[in-house]
Order: structure tokens, then C-alpha cells, then sequence
């Protein structure tokens, strides 16, 4: 039996992801599913030389998302993931592709497994996407000092950004729910989560004209 809902979060790097599928979670008794990052064996040799873990840790990504994408879909209560599994492919090898860091040869490789894996996989029902923009971004990112974040640009940040853009006009799969996270305080002013949670449960009731105040 699937997920009475099954719910992924997306957008940039400090969008505000994990504190947001944390706190849905909490809010509504959801199971949370997490980006592996501790328990990640590439990341840490990722990071000292990309171009020559790219393509292994791309690889590696592949397998855990899609597990924990299965597992969270068939668990019976709701879930929501703090990451998709779409957005390895869609954003981040193709950054790493674009600048270099992942040779052509390789990502061809990389593209060719990732779409027969997601292609098999069950559709959520539905896609968060946190928008954000690349100040308020680097802000976040400086402020929480994580040191394999430090060598993060705002170059980067919009690259990524721009890369997010065309995905999601192109993406089917599911509705999406575009949330304004730099103004919508949801970790520290409970009223703002109650409008995201309101929100996010209009989406899956499947009200169209869901929209958030300026």
C-alpha cells in the first residue's frame, strides 16, 4: 500500500529544505525521510577533488534516493523527503557537467542509468519547491558554517537556481506548490508554518488556486 500522501521537498542549497520536511512532519505525524549526508562514504573525497568523484558519488546518489523514495512511498502513513531524487540529475550532475567537474563520457553514463531508475519509479504526490533568492541563500549557508559548504558561490548558487527554473517548467510529474521561504519564517514563528501546512494540504486536497501573501 503507498504513502497516503507522499510528499517531496526541493529548491537550492539553503532554501531551507531539511527544517521544513522536519517540521511538516512534526506538525502532521509524517514519516521524514532525510538527505544521507553523515553516512555518505563519497562526499568527503568528493569535496577534496570533484572532477574525479563526480561521477561515483552521482552513481552513489542514484540507489539511495531511489530506495529511499520506494521505501517512503510504500510506507503506509505519509511521507515527506527533504530531497528528490529528480533534482540529482535535473540540477546537480548537470552543474557538475557544465562546469566541468563530470566528463561528457561520464554524465552520458550517469543520464542513461538515472532515467531507467526514476523512470520505474511511482509518482509523489506532490512537489514543494522553496524559492529563494541567492542572497538570503548565501546568508543562510555563512551563517550555518558547515565546512564542506564553504567553498559555495553565489555563481553557483544562480547557476543552480537557473537550472531549477527550466526543470520545474518542464516538470509533470506530479502538482507543485512554490513556496517563498527567504519571507515565511517556518522554524521560528508557528503562524508561519500554519499557513505553509495549510498550504501544502489545500495542494493535496486538490485546490488549484493555492497561492501565498506578499
Amino acid at each position: 500500500m503507498s504513502a497516503k500522501h507522499f510528499v517531496l521537498v526541493a529548491g537550492n542549497i539553503g532554501a531551507g529544505k531539511t527544517s521544513l520536511a522536519e517540521r511538516v512532519g512534526a506538525r502532521l505525524g509524517w514519516r521524514v525521510g532525510y538527505e544521507s549526508v553523515s553516512d555518505n562514504p563519497y562526499l568527503p573525497d568528493f569535496y577534496a577533488d570533484m572532477a574525479r568523484w563526480a561521477f561515483h558519488l552521482q552513481v552513489f546518489f542514484i540507489g539511495h534516493r531511489a530506495a529511499q523514495h520506494l521505501e517512503l512511498y510504500h510506507d503506509p502513513r505519509p511521507a515527506i523527503a527533504d530531497r528528490s531524487i529528480y533534482e540529482d540529475a535535473h540540477i546537480f550532475a548537470r552543474a557538475l557537467h557544465h562546469l566541468g567537474a563530470l566528463a561528457e563520457r561520464d554524465f552520458h553514463a550517469y543520464r542513461h542509468t538515472f532515467d531507467l531508475v526514476a523512470n520505474g519509479l511511482p509518482k509523489p504526490d506532490l512537489l514543494l519547491y522553496l524559492n529563494c533568492p541567492v542572497p538570503a541563500l548565501m546568508a543562510r549557508i555563512q551563517q550555518r558554517g558547515r565546512t564542506m559548504e564553504s567553498g559555495i558561490t553565489s555563481d553557483y548558487l544562480s547557476l543552480l537556481e537557473s537550472f531549477y527554473e527550466e526543470w520545474l517548467y518542464r516538470f509533470d510529474l506530479c502538482p507543485v506548490l512554490v513556496i517563498p521561504s527567504e519571507n515565511l519564517d517556518f522554524v521560528n514563528r508557528p503562524q508561519h508554518l500554519d499557513v505553509v501546512v495549510d498550504r501544502i494540504q489545500a495542494k493535496l486536497a486538490g485546490r488549484e488556486d493555492v497561492v501565498f501573501p506578499d
